[in-house]
Order: structure tokens, then sequence, then C-alpha cells
């Protein structure tokens, strides 16, 4: 049954460098870049070696342990490099491409899972609890979707998917094929009228009307129907379900994807359309206003700093280029006693306060390091979930298990501390330490 969701805690970052509505296009890259780093708790095994020849579709590697899942070439050439760190660990697969591209054939006329699988399209599918890439040998309770992204400057979900309502019903057919229970697809209460999710059969459509991180599907899950110890449910971001859907109807991998290139230094903030895996440098080339900034690969809270010579990530589909900051600032403009209007805050200390619709220019600079880690009150304010944070985090730190159980951990993702990481006034790496705790309960509990 769908439900109206409506929550008080969040917080919406406004920041400067949203992206225009227009798709231009991007000349191929000479290289791309595949990383079992993006893929949490993958332990990779390499099906090809250092000059070897493929196609996009072609398996690169897979998980050791769950050998069926594999995870393609995005492109056709040659395997240039294979990156290893200590103890030759995997960190990155480099693939010299073609100029032009040759597709693997894949048959979609039998199991609609063991199809996903070939193509190298199950990765795009994720499980809470762990949220790591679905144990396909698990059958979930049910799959959620978020139909929008609330993250700062994130793309619109929309605008992406206006011309892909078959492939999007396609998908949420095959996806429906996996599990005995629901479908469930959550968008904004102010689109549920107009959503291109709004005509798609098959599904339970949820609405929410909240500030971020109403957009993450792991606040969706808790207030749909929150996962318990033993349970499995699926997730899978929207653009993906279309990606599947065109899969199972043409038989073509679809490994492009559509990004939003955003951020204060960005000239001409917009969308691109490019292929998993491109080099940033050839996406940003002659769009960048300025030398010091960071190239993110995803949003400013959750996204991973690349660099120019960088690579974009499996999952993401936005871009972030902002300002490095600088350590100190002593002016009476900027620095520490200048009143704030050019600061955001998630409190009153500025006068920014006062401005409440204003873009802001965010740098990198934390404005502090690491210290005590105490009760402060401000994580509750954006953390949308029945859950105590800070308890929760100290168990992980501590590595208490039972109470990483009593206190939720199994709801939980990184991204979900993300608001909870930018808003301490400790300077905890929150996200991080989520992730060693979900990693704790794999090992020890899965």
């Amino acid at each position: 049954m769908a439900k109206a969701i409506k929550i008080r805690k969040g917080l919406d970052l406004k920041v400067k460098g949203k992206p225009e509505l227009t798709i231009s296009e991007v000349s191929n890259s000479s290289h791309y870049s595949i990383k079992p780093t993006n893929f949490p708790s993958l332990t990779p095994k390499m099906v090809v070696k250092e000059g070897d020849k493929v196609k996009v579709g072609t398996p690169i590697f897979h998980d050791k342990y769950r050998e069926s899942i594999n995870f393609v070439s995005p492109v056709s050439g040659e395997i240039k490099e294979v990156v290893r760190g200590a103890k030759r660990k995997i960190l990155e697969v480099i693939i010299k491409a073609d100029s032009e591209f040759s597709y693997e054939s894949i048959d979609t006329n039998g199991d609609t899972k063991e199809t996903i699988l070939k193509s190298g399209l199950w990765p795009c599918i994720k499980q809470r609890p762990l949220d790591i890439v679905a144990d396909y040998n698990k059958a979930p309770l049910a799959i959620y979707v978020s139909g929008f992204d609330s993250a700062p400057l994130a793309p619109d979900y929309e605008y992406i998917l206006k011309d892909k309502k078959s492939e999007l019903q396609s998908g949420f057919d095959a996806l429906a094929k996996m599990t005995e229970g629901k479908v469930n697809v959550t968008i904004e209460s102010s689109a549920k009228n107009t959503s291109v999710f709004s005509s798609v059969t098959g599904i339970d459509l949820h609405t929410i009307n909240s500030k971020h991180p109403a957009g993450n599907v792991g606040t969706q899950i808790h207030q749909i129907a929150p996962i318990n110890k033993g349970e499995t449910v699926w997730t899978i971001n929207a653009i993906d379900v279309a990606r599947i859907g065109t899969l199972m109807t043409s038989g073509k991998i679809d490994l492009t994807r559509i990004v939003a290139l955003t951020g204060s230094e960005v000239k001409a903030p917009s969308y691109y359309k490019v292929v998993i895996g491109a080099k940033m440098a050839d996406l940003v080339k002659e769009k960048i206003s300025t030398d010091n900034v960071r190239y993110i690969s995803g949003n400013l809270l959750t996204g991973e700093n690349v660099g120019n010579d960088g690579y974009l990530g499996f999952y993401e589909n936005q871009v972030t280029v902002i300002p490095e900051g600088d350590k100190y600032k002593f002016s009476f403009t900027e620095g520490w006693m200048a009143p704030g209007f050019t600061k955001l805050s998630n409190t009153q200390t500025f006068l920014s306060s006062l401005i409440p619709k204003k873009a802001y220019d965010i740098d990198t600079n934390t404005n502090g390091e690491e210290r005590a880690f105490v009760l402060t009150g401000q994580y509750e304010k954006v953390f949308p979930f029945d859950i105590y944070p800070v308890q929760l985090l100290k168990a992980v730190i501590t590595n208490d298990i039972d109470k990483m159980e009593k206190l939720g951990i199994y709801e939980v993702a990184p991204e979900d501390f993300a608001l909870c990481e930018f808003v301490c006034s400790s300077k905890i790496n929150s996200q991080q330490i989520i992730r060693d705790g979900l990693k704790v309960i794999e090992e020890e509990c899965m």
C-alpha cells in the first residue's frame, strides 16, 4: 500500500553550481577505468590479463566468492594496466579504448536473473543490510528504488528519465520477477501527478515530503518497512532500472550515463553523456574556471576525491567541482572574525542564517580537525531515523557487536550518516566508521 511519508529532520545545503537542463555529448576518453574499490567487500578475481582485447560487456573480473557476479568492460579495447596495491590487491583496471565500440551479445530469452548477471549489470543492485552488491542466492523481501536524489546539486531524475518510460516499465517488470515482495518507489510529494513513475505499473508508489536525506533509499526503507536482523532487501538506482529495461527489451548493454557536472567552479553546469569509468580530465576539459579545485566523483557529501587524472565511479551520476579551501583565513571579510554572510551554517552562528534562500560557494575547508566526540544534539537534528546515531557510532568504534545490533546497524549505510558528518563539530568521519561497522557485521554475523 502506497504511503505519504512526512519527516521533519534533515538539511538542504544550498550550494552554487546547479546544472542547467541541457545534455551535451563528450568526446570518448582514450582510457577508462573499472575500480574494485567502488564495490565494498568485493574480492576481485581477474579473468583477463594485460594486453587482452575486450568488447563492451566482456567480463574483466568477478567476485571470488560469488563467481556469477561479473564486472564487465564499459568499452571495447585493450587491457592496458592492472593497478595493484599492497599484497597485490587490485585497485584499478585501465582499458585503452577503441575508436569504435564492439559489443558482446546477450541472450535475453532465459531467466531474468541469469541475464542480468551475464550482462554485468548485477552490481547495480545492492542489498541492505551491509550496503554491498546483492547476493543473488538470497531472495529479497522487497525491492526499493528512490525516484529522486535530494543531495546537494543532485541530478534531476525526472529530466534524465523523461524519454525512458518504456525502459523503466521493462526494468521494473524484470525486478518484480526476482522478488515475491513489493517493488517500492518513492518520489517527491510535489511530483506526484507529473512524475515519470506515475505511469509505471506493478510498483507501490510512495511520496515523501522533506529535506535531504529524504532522497536516500535508506531513509525511505526506514519509513516504509524497517529492516530487522535476518531480513534482506534490495535497492537500485532509478536510472539503473531503465538500464536493465534496455537490456531486457533490446539485448543491448548500455553502460553510458547522463552525468550532472556541478559546482561553483564549473563555467556552465549542465548534463553530459559519458561512458561509465570515463577519465575525469576529458569530462571537465575547458569547463572549469580556476585551477585550485577538487574533482569529486559524486556529490559533496558522499563523493570521492579522484583528482583531474581520476575516473568516474561506477555508481555516480554526478561530478562536483569546488574550490580547495585555505587552511587559515584571518581577514575581517572571510575569516573567523567575519559576521559570516558568505558562510553556510546549520546553526545561527553566522548572520547568513537571516538569508535562508542564499546559495553558497562552499570549499573543502573543514574549519577544524578531529577532536573529542561528545554529545551535542547536532546529529539528531538532521538524522531522520528512529535510531541514536552517536551511540551507534560509539558502539562501532568500541567494536561492541551486541550494541551495534540493538542500535540499528542493520538499517543504515554510510550515506545515511553523511549529513551527520557535515554538521559534526568534532569532525568525526562518520561514514567510514559505519562502513567499518558493516564490515564487522558481515564477517561476524552474516
